[in-house]
């Protein structure tokens, strides 16, 4: 057996030699987690405000997660969807529970989720139209981020994930986030669905305005159109309300979800309102890993903490306050930043300038975060961060921005 030192000094020329280069990935080997801190081989330590890019919404190895995944992979990992496991019930029960009346399909991740979804809007368009193929155009948002799988790639309009790709699938239009009139005039007699992240994460921290939510419900209705939302990103808790939309109070026809759901364990779902549920048929979709009893336990655990530690109001208590802090950065260095975006835990700090620097002085100093487009640095601490996690790490970045000012 290697010895696990040699494993660790060995790490980045593994990567080099067999690891495909699909990220630009930091000088950095995690070996370990703990709440919101994690250790790289070296023995140092970091604030992890990347949270595995809002996967880990209670930290890392919390307890309760932790014990429940031991427990049921003593029990049953995995028993396909040819049959039924009571975790996936329980949990189709608590979603449906948070979302309305309607039903959950399993999967493994974002990208599947929303290729679900795009599936769903295509049997909508046959519902709607009596035809296949005529009706399948979908509407979504400029600097969008749906994944990178066909549909997912063809619903984000950015050329660096579509470039090398095309032909992509057809029937995808896009309208200006928070501009109704441009989504409404690509409105025709193809227009099966409107699909958006309620807030952009990949696409720079852009969050849709209630007004805007509640203008493409109308649409919708009025259009007989599938209302889809993302909430891969946004979504369990991350903005202070289980689902990003419900802070408008809006209701959505489909939602997709991952990400935090199973707190660092591989989960993706797609809840439908009962009226469009049964456009999925046996068949029509599936997923060998979707739901399995392992990834449901997981799951049941990150709902179970999110309730008992009424982490929604912790999350909408802090992060308004957090904000706040944040936006005093905004008075101090004018010259480097230009104003902070998001709601809850999911903030953008948008910068006058390439990000990437700013990302490598935080993690010299001791915090972890990721960029998003519009030179934004994202902010996302796992939900169990207190107000004083917070604050320490706002004064890291406070010192990045005086160090870069006397440059």
């Amino acid at each position: 057996m290697t010895p696990p030192n040699l494993v660790r000094t060995n790490t980045a020329e593994l990567y080099d030699a067999y690891v495909m280069k699909s990220y630009n990935r930091s000088p950095l080997t995690i070996v370990r987690g703990a709440g919101i801190m994690v250790w790289d081989d070296s023995g140092r330590s970091f604030i992890d405000f990347t949270s595995g890019v809002a996967v880990n919404a209670l930290g890392h190895c919390h307890p309760a997660w932790v014990a429940a995944i031991r427990q049921q992979a003593g029990e049953l990992i995995h028993a396909s969807n040819l049959f039924r496991n009571p975790n996936q019930g329980e949990l189709a029960r608590r979603l449906v529970q948070q979302a309305g009346p309607g039903r959950v399909f399993f999967c493994n991740s974002g990208a599947e989720a929303n290729e679900g979804l795009i599936k769903l809007a295509r049997l909508h368009g046959i519902r709607k139209s009596g035809e296949e193929g005529k009706c399948i155009k979908i509407l979504c948002a400029q600097q969008a981020f749906h994944g990178r799988t066909f549909g997912g790639m063809s619903a984000t309009p950015q050329e660096k994930v579509q470039k090398g790709f095309r032909p992509l699938v057809p029937g995808f239009a896009f309208g200006e986030l928070n501009n109704l009139e441009s989504f409404a005039s690509l409105i025709d007699e193809h227009t099966a669905a409107i699909f958006l992240e309620t807030v952009q994460g990949e696409g720079g921290i852009n969050a849709c305005t209630d007004e805007f939510l509640w203008g493409l419900r109308r649409l919708c209705d009025q259009h007989n159109l599938l209302f889809m939302l993302d909430e891969v990103q946004c979504g369990i808790g991350r903005t202070g309300t289980f689902y990003a939309f419900q802070h408008s109070g809006v209701r959505a026809d489909a939602i997709g979800m991952a990400k935090g759901l199973g707190g660092g364990y591989p989960i993706g779902a797609i809840w439908a309102a009962e009226k469009h549920a049964d456009l999925i048929t046996p068949g029509s979709h599936g997923s060998t890993f979707g739901g399995t009893p392992l990834a449901c336990a997981a799951a049941l655990a990150v709902l179970d903490v999110i309730e008992r530690d009424q982490l929604l109001q912790h999350v909408r208590t802090n992060g308004a306050a957090w904000k706040t802090e944040l936006e005093k950065l905004v008075v101090e260095f004018p010259n480097q930043v230009k104003g902070v975006t998001g709601r809850g835990y999911m903030l953008g700090l948008v910068l006058q300038s390439d990000p990437v620097p700013y990302v490598a002085a935080c993690r010299d100093a001791g915090l972890l975060v990721p960029i998003a487009g519009g030179n934004t640095v994202r902010l996302l601490p796992p939900l169990i961060a207190t107000a004083a996690q917070l604050q320490q790490a706002t004064e890291i970045i406070r010192g990045v921005l005086q160090k870069k000012e006397t440059v």
